[in-house]
């Protein structure tokens, strides 16, 4: 594992001037000459390291990548090819058997649902856990626990034996997601160019269609040539690189937060006098009173051990508790989330029960092709579109509401037509623009979910996000949509039952054009709070190797 640099944050007694990395430091010969931690103090304050591979860049590639193999896998497991079907009986006695997870399995529609959505019930647990810790713990190392348990969880179920093990190896994946979904958005929103914040959160977006997308070929493919189980172990080896480098890299700050060890250093920068040779003086052990302090320190930390874990947990758990209830009471986000459950549960089952309705519907051959294909196309420059159409029209709240219901509506109209017609020509045109509109909303919703709450507050806002819009949206829809399917037997019924859901998604996104309502982005949050400059407080995208050197903070003695 990499060795990371300690890192020292500045305490602020009252104002202070941060440089931009264009800026160079003037040098004051009137002025004492800055101790050697001072100016390490100053010149560790940025958000990337000195030696660090990241780029914004590079950043958004890595994190596209790795939502892009989440959401294969979830479009593998809803493909024909590692799905598959139930074994069928004749009235003549001859009997076929079962193919995939299904057959395997012997599972009815309703389980086959149940399975889709199972990850999500580690999905939903672990992501308000994870957006807490983000408070105590590097974000940047959550993401590669997460990705750890991923590899494994993927792994498990390529090994999967009956229903139940498969069901909880998914439960598993789940929790992997969790710690990436609720904290990748953040980083991209910190790092990407002020007039294009869109359009970057569109691109990383634009990885759930696609995803999907591949992953219904790759699923079909796989699956159909190998065996379904390979699909899964393939994924696993997929993502082992990715999951290792969380813990290698060095690791990166969100803005809003203070550092995970900022409290110790608030606690011991008042006592250390900040001279150079004090600094030397203890480096050397040479400072006996503070080894005597220290010896004394680790023989009562024994006894306190346990207080302090719990009064460390119930502080936690009351700050949990207040950031919900601020977001709660807050009605943008409400009405933004509320529109998004009722997009996602379409969306959720359109994912999953997609192949099956095409094939059944108009005996496409190919089904799982040929909806990878729409969904891959369409999902890219929907996704893409929305975000660079919100950018154009100025990235305001308000505009982001008025894009997502005129998109969500007339792409509804689109997908609520195609379902009608008779001819799979008609049915692929409308369907077609459908989702190239509906798409559209990817990068809007989750930029009003990042910049209606403060800085601090953004990892929760997208782990509640994505919490809510799984419970009420695509978690029950798949099991719902195999129950009214099993009740009516007709998959163009629905299929129009389910598209109808959209316009209700539309007309609550539209009463968030009347709210009134402040882009967040650029309060201090946290720092603001505990007056320390921690290296969160520079965006990643206004530094490089050539300026870290030379930005630093000038403070006041």
């Amino acid at each position: 594992m990499a060795q990371h640099e300690p890192y020292y944050p500045q305490v602020k007694p009252q104002t202070s001037t941060q440089l931009m990395p264009s800026q160079s430091v003037e040098t004051n010969n009137t002025k004492s000459k800055p101790s050697s931690l001072e100016t390490e103090m100053s010149t560790t304050s940025t958000m990337i390291p000195t030696t660090s591979w990241f780029t914004p860049k590079r950043l958004l590639a890595l994190f596209c990548v790795i939502n892009l193999l989440n959401y294969v896998d979830r479009g593998a497991i809803a493909s024909n090819g590692v799905n598959g079907s139930k074994g069928t009986c004749t009235e003549g006695g001859s009997c076929t058997s079962g193919s995939g997870i299904q057959g395997d399995f012997n599972l009815n529609n309703f389980e086959d649902g149940v399975l889709s959505s199972a990850f999500m019930v580690g999905l939903l647990v672990a992501s308000p856990i994870f957006a807490s810790l983000a408070k105590s713990v590097n974000p940047f190392r959550l993401i590669g626990v997460g990705l750890s348990v991923w590899t494994v969880a993927t792994l498990c179920c390529g090994f999967s034996f009956n229903f139940w093990s498969i069901s909880v190896a998914r439960m598993l994946v789940g929790v992997g997601e969790a710690s990436f979904i609720s904290l990748a958005a953040p980083f991209i929103d910190d790092n990407a160019p002020v007039s294009q914040k869109t359009a970057w959160l569109a691109i990383f977006y634009m990885c759930i269609p696609t995803g999907y997308a591949i992953g219904y070929v790759y699923g079909g493919l796989v699956g159909s040539y190998i065996g379904w189980r390979y699909a899964f172990w393939i994924e696993s080896v997929l993502m082992l690189p990715f999951a290792i480098a969380g813990f290698v890299m060095k690791p990166l700050q969100l803005k809003g937060f203070v550092p995970a060890d900022s409290e110790k250093v608030l606690v011991l920068v008042p006592e250390t006098p900040l001279s150079e040779a004090s600094v030397m003086e203890t480096s050397n052990g040479k400072d006996e009173s503070l080894s005597l302090k220290d010896e004394f320190s680790d023989k009562s930390s024994i006894d306190h051990s346990k207080s302090k874990s719990s009064a460390t947990m119930y502080n936690q758990f009351s700050r949990f508790l207040n950031d919900m209830k601020e977001l709660l009471g807050d009605k943008v986000y409400v009405v933004n989330v509320l529109g998004y459950i009722a997009y996602n549960f379409v969306l959720g089952a359109y994912s999953y029960w997609g192949p099956k309705a095409g094939y059944n519907i108009y005996h496409m051959t190919d089904a799982d092709l040929i909806f990878g294909g729409i969904t891959i196309v369409c999902g890219i420059l929907g996704t893409i579109a929305g975000g660079l159409v919100l950018d154009f029209m100025s990235n305001t709240l308000s505009n982001a509401f008025k894009l997502l219901s005129i998109t969500t509506f007339i792409g509804a109209a689109f997908c609520f037509c195609a379902f009608l017609f008779k001819s799979m020509y008609g049915f692929l045109v409308l369907f077609a623009i459908g989702e190239l509109l509906v798409f559209a909303t990817q990068g809007p919703v989750n930029y009003v979910s990042l910049h209606c709450v403060k800085p601090s507050s953004r990892p929760l806002s997208m782990a509640m996000s994505t919490v809510a819009i799984h419970i009420f949206g695509d978690v029950p829809s798949s099991p719902l949509v195999g129950v009214l399917q099993d009740c009516i037997n007709n998959w163009r019924t629905t299929s129009l039952i389910l598209t109808s859901i959209l316009f209700p998604a539309a007309g609550i996104w539209f009463i968030g054009i009347f709210l009134h309502s402040v882009d967040r982005f650029n309060e201090d949050g946290e720092q603001q709070e505990s007056n320390v400059e921690g290296s969160s407080t520079m965006p990643l995208l206004q530094v490089n190797a050539g300026d870290i050197s030379t930005s630093t903070q000038s403070q006041d003695p």
